[in-house]
């Protein structure tokens, strides 16, 4: 917890919250699989934190709708929801027994502003506001999935898009979106997590925004 306190200011319901995510990711991991050992270890900084850089890059205002795709044990939709509990949240997977425990995290926290379901992201009906995920796949193929799942028009201080959660090198995967389709005018920024947060963890993470027009 002291992780997240070093780097946000939170409410003693967010507090909480967070810190009830040890406790029961530990109950359902040793049950369902969904977080590698080493990684249950270092929940706070390589899950959650990792979830709240899309926080230092966007406050999302009241009612801001996100879709948060390929949310294996629901990151980073359950840390931004705690993080945002005036936002709506639907947190989707393909893998039911990953929607089991988000489910179940859900209902322990009380999370009022989470849906979550299996499911496709090309079958999902509706636009959201922002589509959120952590590298479930090449920027141009993830693209491809949620292009059509984005609201025109937008109410917070970044135009509707896509926030992804990726590291290493993300230029030439960007260039290949672009070119893929020419018709689009899509924009891009991406921000170095290392300028947010000073863990060696987060020196090659990155939160990759883009929007289409």
């Amino acid at each position: 917890m002291n992780i997240l306190r070093q780097y946000f200011g939170l409410t003693s319901s967010q507090e909480q919250q967070f810190e009830a995510l040890q406790e029961i990711f530990s109950y359902w991991n040793a049950r369902i699989n969904v977080i590698s050992r080493q990684d249950m270890e270092n929940l706070y900084e390589r899950h959650i934190l990792h979830s709240l850089g899309i926080a230092k890059v966007i406050k999302f205002n009241d009612h801001t709708s996100v879709l948060d795709v390929g949310t294996g044990g629901g990151f980073p939709g359950i840390p931004l929801a705690i993080m945002f509990p005036s936002s709506n949240f639907l947190l989707v997977d393909s893998i039911g027994k990953k929607i089991t425990v988000v489910n179940a995290v859900v209902e322990k926290l009380g999370l009022t502003n989470v849906r979550a379901v299996q499911s496709r992201a090309e079958n999902i009906e509706g636009k959201f506001d922002f589509v959120v995920s952590r590298a479930v796949t090449a920027l141009p193929d993830f693209f491809s999935w949620v292009k059509d799942k984005i609201k025109g028009d937008g109410f917070n201080e970044l135009p509707n898009g896509v926030l992804y959660l990726k590291g290493g090198d993300v230029a030439k995967e960007l260039a290949q979106l672009k070119n893929n389709h020419p018709k689009l005018k899509i924009t891009s920024q991406v921000f170095e997590l290392s300028s947010f947060f000073k863990e060696e963890f987060f020196e090659t993470k990155k939160v990759v925004y883009f929007t289409k027009y």
